[in-house]
C-alpha cells in the first residue's frame, strides 16, 4: 500500500516568515511611491532594499529552502540534456518547414478537390 504525503507550512514560525516577506514586499513598494518627494535614489534604494530583505527572510523560511533546493536540482537537470549541434538544428528545421509545405500543398489540393466535387459535380454551382 503506497502512503503519499501532502507537504504543507505547518509551523507558525514558517508562518511568520512568509508573512514577513510579504509585508516587506508590500513595504518596499510603498515606500518606492511615498518617497516620490525624495528623490529617486531613495525611491529606488528603499525598493531594492525591501525586496532583497523579502528574499532573505523567504529564503529562511522552509519555503524558500525547498525552492533554492529544486532550483539547484533542476539546474542539475539541465546540465545533462545533449543539446543537438548547430548542423542537426539546422536540419530539423529544414525538415519542419518541408513537412508544413507538404502538408499545406496536401491540404489545399484536398479542400480544392472536395470544393469541385461538391459544388460542381454533385451540387451543379458552376462558376
Amino acid at each position: 500500500m503506497a502512503t503519499s504525503q501532502i507537504e504543507t507550512v505547518s509551523t507558525g514560525a514558517d508562518k511568520a516568515k512568509i508573512g514577513l516577506a510579504i509585508a516587506l514586499v508590500i513595504a518596499a513598494i510603498a515606500g518606492f511611491y511615498l518617497l516620490g518627494k525624495q528623490g529617486q535614489v531613495a525611491q529606488w534604494g528603499v525598493l531594492v532594499g525591501g525586496l532583497a530583505a523579502a528574499v532573505v527572510v523567504f529564503g529562511l523560511s522552509e519555503s524558500g529552502k525547498e525552492l533554492v533546493a529544486f532550483g539547484r536540482d533542476s539546474w542539475k537537470e539541465v546540465k545533462k540534456v545533449v543539446w543537438p549541434t548547430r548542423k542537426e538544428a539546422i536540419q530539423m528545421t529544414g525538415y519542419v518547414i518541408a513537412f508544413c509545405a507538404v502538408m499545406a500543398i496536401f491540404l489545399w489540393t484536398t479542400d480544392k478537390t472536395l470544393e469541385w466535387l461538391l459544388y460542381d459535380l454533385i451540387l451543379g454551382w458552376k462558376k
